[in-house]
């Protein structure tokens, strides 16, 4: 049986549990139990009715663990609620998820973590990378959060700026990732924006279809990552491209500027230039300007270092990144390449060995590995 498929049921099985009364941390785990038995038992056996399926082991799962303590005083009413046998209405729950995991009585940073581990599949060590933390930190978060919530009543949803960062995230994981879950992010933001006029929820959605719009022309025939500079751009979506362009403009015309426009505002101008070399790195780099003001991220900082590169020279580029902590992500595969633009060949070929040594997934290791051989070909 497909894992994906068994993974994307899980906001659906999670939200039948909710509504029959579960407190989410138990039901998360449950629902987490039920995943794992059905990658044990569906290839030799698979279900006529997966949702079904998960649905009354995960609740099974839910009711043995609320026996399990002496506390839960409604344990036979429970009991009395297990759902029948048969197929389980489709209902997408996973929107609505999102702004019950952004809880008022969790901070903004708990409640990212939380919904992209229990409702984004994603695993502790994925966040960690995307928060910049260590994985047993990320850990400890999420652990605290399922406390927090653990019991109460989710009848106060979350607000939009933690469900967007969320969504963000996902969809980063999603397209840089081991997981593909970018379709998806895209999929609820576009829910999102039909609901909720907000010139954010609109930069969301205009950064994604963007950035999705390159997507064909990221990987070359063998898996390899293709830098931008040197993509086919006509194998780019120019139908999601302009879709994008006109909910960006829409939105930057209410003049209520946040980062997601300001980002998406950056990955418009890529997609404007008919070649690399007419890209119009003078405006991106005021736009990462506006970036850094509005969130202060050492990311930022260090992508405005590339644009400041292309834009003024090599040199100019390293002064920026000398500003920076060298223990970045991403860092010293910065470095390789303005050592690279500004002719230090050796010093380039060694930085991309050691950025290689340390990249975040096989498709960007093998490429700065390549990096690193082609330069040292180049001085043999």
């Amino acid at each position: 049986m497909n894992e994906a498929l068994i993974r994307s049921l899980t906001p659906s099985v999670l939200g039948v549990l909710v509504r029959r009364g579960a407190d989410f941390a138990t039901a998360e785990d449950a629902v987490q139990d039920a995943l794992v038995e059905a990658v044990r038992v569906w290839s030799a056996d698979p279900p006529r009715d997966p949702k079904g399926w998960l649905v009354t082991v995960a609740w099974r799962r839910f009711l043995d663990a609320t026996r399990a303590d002496a506390a839960r005083r409604r344990r036979e009413d429970l009991v009395d609620e297990e759902p029948p046998p048969g197929p389980t209405p489709a209902v997408d729950d996973t929107l609505q998820l999102y702004f019950l995991c952004a809880h008022p009585s969790l901070t903004p940073s708990s409640a990212v973590a939380l919904t992209l581990r229990a409702v984004g599949g994603l695993t502790t060590r994925q966040i960690a990378q995307a928060y910049l933390v260590p994985e047993a930190t990320m850990a400890q978060r999420i652990s605290r959060a399922k406390r927090t919530v653990s019991g109460v009543r989710f009848d106060q949803p979350g607000d939009v700026a933690t469900v967007l960062r969320v969504l963000y995230l996902v969809f980063n994981e999603g397209y840089f990732g081991d997981v593909d879950l970018a379709a998806e992010a895209i999929r609820l933001t576009r829910q999102l924006a039909a609901v909720i006029d907000h010139p954010e929820v609109a930069g969301l959605l205009a950064l994604m279809l963007l950035h999705h719009a390159r997507r064909a022309a990221r990987r070359a025939a063998d898996g390899s990552l293709v830098p931008l500079a040197e993509q086919d751009r006509g194998r780019w979506d120019t139908a999601l491209i302009a879709e994008g362009v006109g909910i960006l403009q829409a939105a930057l015309a209410r003049d209520r500027l946040g980062e997601f426009q300001a980002q998406a505002a950056i990955a418009a101008l890529h997609a404007d230039a008919p070649t690399a070399g007419e890209t119009d790195w003078v405006q991106i780099v005021e736009w990462y300007d506006e970036l850094a003001l509005l969130t202060d991220s050492p990311i930022v900082r260090l992508n405005r270092a590339v644009a400041v590169g292309e834009a003024d020279g090599p040199r100019a580029g390293l002064a920026a990144l000398a500003t920076l902590d060298d223990a970045l992500p991403r860092y010293t595969a910065v470095a390789a390449y303005l050592h690279e633009r500004d002719g230090s060949t050796a010093t380039a070929a060694r930085l991309y060995a050691e950025a290689a040594r340390n990249a975040a997934n096989l498709a960007e290791r093998d490429h700065l590995t390549r990096q690193a051989a082609r330069l040292n070909a180049l001085r043999s």
